[in-house]
């Protein structure tokens, strides 16, 4: 992590990124990684879901491709659990 991120921090921030950094043993570089990644996992269900253009595309060919597939007994049998009606 570099110094910058460190100087841009409100000075009770970094004592509070400090502190837990004492209490896990870990370095500030360390403990700030660590912080930014679980704060990015809680709050990305906050964020709208979507594709960029790159995954959709593919996403696109894939269903493209699956579709193509014949329809056979063993393919459409994957996945699948037999019942009595069977």
């Amino acid at each position: 992590m570099s110094e910058t991120v460190l100087l841009d921090l409100e000075p009770v921030l970094l004592e509070r990124v400090r502190r837990f950094a004492a209490t896990k043993g870990w370095s500030q570089p360390a403990a700030l990684a660590h912080l930014i990644e679980h704060g990015l996992f809680a709050c990305e269900p906050d964020a709208p879901a979507g594709f960029d253009d790159t995954d959709a595309h593919i996403l696109q060919e894939a269903i493209a491709a699956l579709e193509k597939v014949e329809d056979d007994p063993g393919f459409s049998l994957i996945g699948r659990i037999a019942t009595a009606d069977d």
